[in-house]
């Protein structure tokens, strides 16, 4: 968007209309109300950026189908010069309607009409120049069909539309909705516009502009018509020929004669002035090769910036998402100026309602009707809680890579809030400002910052920024426009009937998504990522994954689509094949055996009640957590997600069932089922915290999937290697003979304990420096290796820092643990990673479930067992004694 700078926030409200009681559509649903379908189509504004257009940044949807809209905003507009009571110069005559034609023709190649044109709806900035507003109402209702009210002012209303709306054939075909207006409906305002400038008066404000039209529908000359209506005819006549001329082009009854915004703005009328004006230039998108080589314009010097207002140098939305963090409230600002009024909820009550709930008696209230107030918000508060925010902060540095924003900048409150919980961060004015700052120069400077990026969003990210930074940490480049325009979205598949089902259902508690907009957008690119996979399949389940991606890029279906195919491969690679049984049984699996390997008490007691995985687990993975986390949750919980590898999920799975750990020990199989069936309240920052506690203290080969993601091809484009939160893909690590092996599903299955390769227990305990092993802040090491060996052969060669607990003499037959000076050294390491070394896996495997069954955490099995250790030549021998 562009920046503030002269602008202000204005906002308007109107009523859409009321939908009948108890109606549902043909799928029994409820029919949605014209406000949400309102809203859906609003979206589409946003992106609408032009110098002659107002911008609009938001829309809010109130009570009783109320709706509040806020866009850019200027005081001063022509019905101005109406006041002064004299003609404008016919220099600035012919300068308004360039620039009006201007934002029309841009609004026309978008598909759109303004319909709405009034000198009060012809804003016009600190220099003069014209700024359009209000031209989405009549696209944001469906050409009226939503609201109450007729969209424009009958007084600028072209012949076309007032015959459409007061004269009917008398068949049943006036019951069908009027024909949308097109370009030329809004070349006749203009020309009404041009003619009030000229005149220096308004016209038909007491006549009756039915007769007006029936009367001049048979005369050639429009324009001296109402000249003489208006008592000015020597002042038109006075008018220079290029003036008089543009006026009759304007004018024209019939509109298969008048021309186009496009056709006009080319005209020789303008060729005195068109070599004035540059051409619009589109901008940049983030995700394109062209930003590369685009100018970003920065001051010289910060101090250059008029009065220090270097807030004024922000995006308009930017500004307005501030306003709202510093206590702005739309509603009160409206109910202060007088444009929403209260009353008292008697004085509503209807005089007689039927039993369909149908109401009757009570007259129209006409603060259902249009009031076409724009009310300035004021940027006063804003702008005093962030005075003290210094002028560096609005251009941060960024080649200082080592440093993250709160310790780089020179606040200590801001320093002191990054330490503050995520929710509060969100909601504080000073710390967004900064966060947004930096990201957008990050973002900008995508993909050569790449590194910072992921380093800055392990802070935090911000809420504005979020779609475009989930897309730099997906690692989203190239011109995804294209790919996704070419692919066919239109001809029917056999998955079609399933998705239809499935959208109406999906997080539509949420208005945007909820919107008739938001359902063709979610086929499309639904559709889109089914047609481009062809070796993959639709599952439910697949709708919810897209819901984020979606909402974050609502008008930019391109890249919430190249999100989404990036997601996938990397969390869930094979899911989605027609057969994933093997992948889905094999993930259920692992993510068992993280259990047990992270809270074995809480494995132990859901394996003895029958609760599997399989029986809850299965929609939190296929859909990412999607389908049982509303939206909100899932913005926090994606955020470090995405920060990690493919094995981050399982954490999270682990962190939530641990938040629902003494609900789970104390509930049978019936009442879990229960449980699950409706999830708890799960307190999504401690389930973030915890998992990635829980990642951290996780080997890398612990999670190891045969069926997960292959190695990818590592190129080098010049930009630095993908980082990830704390550890790199286990599967992108290249093959050695130290590496895990693949394990049949069955054999899988059958071992409560994870394995972990040789190549990561040298890693742990850093035998390849021969270093001491890591450490807990306990001092105790974190990982113990446990040789289960016979003494003898464990005296032949081990580990160094091992400890030897043979396996034939740690268990009682009730599979108790043995009272002895070895088990003692293995109850001192309790929460270490224990690692149980063998000659054979059964033996491993067998001692490790022991080990679980009497509640030791962290235990896992060496793959390959003492075998794989043999060839590195790392073992070690005791010295004889002398």
């Amino acid at each position: 968007m562009s920046p503030l700078r002269d602008a202000q926030l204005g906002a308007f409200t109107f009523f859409a209309s009321a939908l009948p009681h108890d109606v549902c559509g043909s799928n029994g649903l409820p029919l949605t109300p014209n406000s949400i379908k309102i809203l859906g189509r609003f979206q589409i504004l946003k992106t609408m950026s032009h110098p002659r257009l107002c911008q609009y940044v938001d829309i809010s949807r109130g009570k009783h189908e109320r709706l509040i809209v806020v866009a850019e905003h200027y005081e001063s507009n022509l019905s101005d010069f109406q006041k002064q009571g004299k003609a404008v110069s016919p220099e600035k005559v012919l300068q308004v309607a360039y620039e009006v034609l201007e934002g029309l023709e841009f609004m026309n190649k978008h598909g759109l009409v303004h319909r709405a044109l009034g000198a009060h709806n012809v804003l016009m900035d600190c220099k003069g120049n014209v700024k359009l507003a209000k031209f989405g109402l009549y696209h944001m209702t469906d050409h009226g069909a939503d609201v109450d009210f007729p969209i424009g002012y009958p007084a600028y209303l072209a012949p076309e539309v007032i015959a459409q709306g007061c004269f009917h054939p008398s068949d049943s075909s006036h019951d069908e909705a009027p024909l949308p207006s097109g370009p030329k409906t809004d070349v006749w305002s203009l020309g009404v516009l041009l003619f009030e400038l000229c005149a220096g008066r308004r016209l038909l404000q007491n006549i009756d502009i039915r007769y007006i039209y029936v009367y001049v529908c048979c005369m050639d000359d429009i324009v001296t018509v109402l000249a003489e209506e208006h008592g000015c005819l020597d002042t038109i006549k006075d008018l220079p020929p290029n003036v008089l001329g543009l006026l009759r082009k304007c004018l024209l009854f019939l509109p298969s004669k008048r021309l186009t915004p496009a056709e006009l703005l080319r005209d020789p009328i303008f060729s005195g002035i068109s070599c004035l004006y540059t051409s619009f230039l589109k901008p940049v998108s983030l995700f394109s090769s062209s930003l590369r080589c685009a100018h970003l314009e920065l001051p010289e010097d910060i101090s250059d910036l008029c009065k220090e207002d270097y807030l004024s140098e922000r995006a308009i939305d930017e500004v307005y998402h501030l306003w709202c963090l510093a206590g702005g409230d739309l509603e009160k600002e409206l109910i202060n100026k007088g444009i929403i009024q209260s009353k008292p909820p008697i004085c509503t009550l209807p005089n007689f309602v039927l039993e369909d709930g149908e109401s009757f008696g009570q007259g129209r209230d006409r603060s259902f009707l249009l009031d076409d107030t724009t009310v300035t918000l004021s940027l006063c508060q804003l702008r005093n809680r962030l005075k003290d925010v210094a002028g560096e902060a609005y251009y941060p540095l960024l080649e200082d890579e080592q440093s993250s924003l709160p310790q780089s900048n020179s606040s200590n409150e801001l320093s002191a809030t990054v330490t503050l919980p995520l929710i509060i961060r969100e909601r504080d004015t000073e710390y967004q400002l900064n966060r947004i700052v930096l990201f957008d120069r990050l973002l900008k400077a995508y993909p050569y910052k790449k590194n910072l990026v992921w380093k800055e969003a392990r802070v935090d990210i911000p809420p504005l920024v979020r779609g475009l930074a989930w897309a730099a940490l997906l690692g989203i480049e190239g011109d995804i426009q294209s790919r996704y325009e070419s692919i066919d979205k239109d001809t029917p598949i056999p998955t079609d009937r399933q998705i239809e089902v499935d959208i109406p259902r999906c997080h539509q508690y949420d208005e945007l998504l909820s919107s008739p907009q938001g359902h063709i957008k979610f086929r499309r690119v639904l559709k889109a990522w089914v047609v481009s996979h062809p070796d993959l399949v639709y599952w439910q389940g697949l709708d919810s994954l897209c819901a984020p991606f979606l909402y974050l890029n609502f008008n930019n279906e391109a890249l919430a689509y190249a999100c989404m195919s990036a997601f996938i491969p990397k969390y869930l690679y094979n899911f989605f094949l027609k057969d994933n049984s093997h992948v889905i049984q094999e993930y259920l699996t692992v993510f068992s055996q993280m259990i047990a390997f992270h809270d074995p008490e809480l494995s132990n007691h859901l394996n003895e009640i029958g609760f599997i995985p399989d029986l809850y687990a299965i929609p939190w993975f296929l859909t990412m957590f999607t389908h049982v986390f509303p939206l909100h949750k899932i913005f926090h919980l994606w955020d470090t997600l995405l920060l990690g590898n493919s094995s981050f999920p399982f954490c999270i799975g682990v962190a939530i069932l641990q938040q629902l750990r003494d609900r789970l020990l104390a509930n049978g199989f019936n009442e879990c089922i229960l449980l699950f069936s409706d999830l708890p309240e799960i307190d999504i920052e401690r389930c973030v915290r915890e998992s990635i506690s829980l990642f951290c203290w996780s080997p890398k080969s612990a999670t190891y999937r045969q069926h997960a993601q292959p190695p990818k091809a590592t190129t080098d484009n010049g930009f630095g290697k993908t980082p990830t939160y704390y550890s790199s893909e286990y599967q992108d690590m290249p093959k050695t003979d130290l590496s895990r092996e693949p394990l049949a599903l069955s054999d899988l299955k059958t071992e409560v304990s994870p394995r972990i390769s040789a190549e990561d227990l040298i890693d742990l305990c850093e035998l390849s420096s021969a270093g001491p092993a890591k450490r807990t802040r306990a001092g105790k090491p974190k990982i113990i290796a446990v040789d289960i060996r016979p003494v003898d052969d464990f005296s032949r060669g081990h580990i160094s820092g091992s400890v030897n607990v043979p396996f034939s003499s740690a268990f009682s037959p009730d599979g108790e643990l043995l009272q002895c000076p070895t088990s003692g050294i293995l109850h001192n390491y309790k929460g270490c990673v224990i690692v149980v070394i063998s000659h054979a896996m059964k033996t491993a495997t067998m001692f490790a479930a022991h080990l679980v069954k009497v509640a030791f955490p962290r235990v896992c099995i060496l793959d390959g067992g003492i075998n794989k250790l043999k060839p590195t030549g790392l073992l070690t021998v005791p010295s004889p004694q002398i």
